[in-house]
């Protein structure tokens, strides 16, 4: 006869996750019906490690260790998990840090020297076809083109000013889907010129997890970072949208 599981907790927990491959945590809710198998695959996204080598330990609010969640065909609920406890995710198939320790990754680069000359490259195709800086420019025209230039970067600057780290937010871009979360940083960067705003999304929709070319400009799970431009963010009351798991009862 196969064994029945049930809920022994509320339907919905919120606990913070932790992970032995990575130094950061994340606050996340789920339903207590989700078996541990599934539950696996959403950590996995969220922390990297590999549901298929991945073991899960609950810590309560103090900080100990209250039990091993080994059995994937278990219910969350069927483990004594509440409000406030921790989810730690080790991952025996990786090392501590590994996904944080860019030292490894080979980088290529060239001198200022080097690139200009290069006879293959971006730079030297507009000038070739004289584009872009390298064209002919009537002097009025490069004067209004620099004036509007500068415009925009004030206008972007104020809009970058108006907001701070903490802020809820709604970032809005060309034909996608309105998406909320968290502003992490706002300022300039060495990836592109002006100003940016780092935002760290409520759900994964992003494409890193604030480290930009072996930079660091906030902390958040992979996936759920992203840079946009000030000018497509607006910061106010956007709290995190429902995830559809409350009751349908009153």
């Amino acid at each position: 006869m196969s064994e029945q599981y049930s809920v022994v907790t509320q339907s919905v927990v919120n606990v913070t996750v932790s992970s032995n491959i990575n130094s950061f945590g994340t606050e996340r809710r789920f339903p207590k019906d989700i078996p541990i198998a599934e539950l696996k695959m959403k950590l996995e996204l969220l922390t990297g490690a590999s549901s298929a080598t991945m073991k899960l330990e609950a810590y309560d609010k103090d900080d100990k260790l209250v039990c091993a969640m080994d059995n994937d065909a278990a219910m969350l609920g069927s483990y004594p998990v509440d409000d406030g406890m921790r989810i730690h995710v080790k991952d025996t198939a990786h090392t501590v840090g590994e996904f944080e320790d860019v030292s490894k990754v080979e980088k290529f680069e060239l001198t200022e020297e080097e690139y200009a000359n290069r006879t293959d490259s971006v730079r030297a195709f507009k000038q070739r076809m004289k584009l872009g800086r390298f064209q002919d420019v009537d002097p009025e025209v490069a004067k209004k083109q620099e004036e509007e230039k500068k415009e925009k970067e004030k206008k972007e600057k104020e809009k970058a000013d108006s907001m701070k780290v903490g802020d809820r937010c709604e970032v809005k871009l060309a034909n996608q889907m309105a998406k909320r979360g968290i502003v992490q940083y706002v300022g300039t960067t060495d990836f592109k010129p002006g100003y940016w705003v780092g935002v760290q999304y409520d759900e994964p929709y992003g494409k890193h997890n604030g480290t930009v070319n072996g930079k660091q400009y906030f902390q958040c799970p992979d996936k759920y970072g992203a840079f946009v431009k000030p000018e497509n963010v607006e910061v106010g009351d956007f709290p995190e949208e429902d995830l559809g798991f409350e009751d349908d009862e009153m």
